[in-house]
């Protein structure tokens, strides 16, 4: 079983552990259990969440309304849910 995401009743579940304030906003691989990503953004006045919320819909292709932050606002570790993709978690890591 992978530990990162997980799929229940139509929601996506991804934990994430979030590098702000880099060159680019990109998709690193596995870090422990979660999925690595850096952000462009930085981490002031909410700047990197909404940045990871756009990436995440992006990438998943779905309206940003569709993908919320569940834990971890001023964190570095964040659960995030998306609801209405038809996309498979693992093409992230591709």
């Amino acid at each position: 079983m992978v530990s990162w995401y997980r799929l229940q009743d139509g929601v996506l579940t991804l934990t994430l552990h979030i590098q702000p304030g880099a060159k680019k906003t990109e998709i690193v691989g596995l870090h422990g259990d979660a999925l690595k990503i850096r952000l462009a953004a930085p981490p002031v006045d909410g700047k990197a969440n909404a940045a990871l919320l756009a990436f995440i819909a992006n990438r998943f292709e779905v309206p940003i309304r569709e993908v919320r932050l569940k834990s971890g606002e001023t964190s570095r570790r964040k659960v995030v849910a998306i609801t209405g993709s038809t996309k498979p978690p693992e093409h992230l890591l591709e």
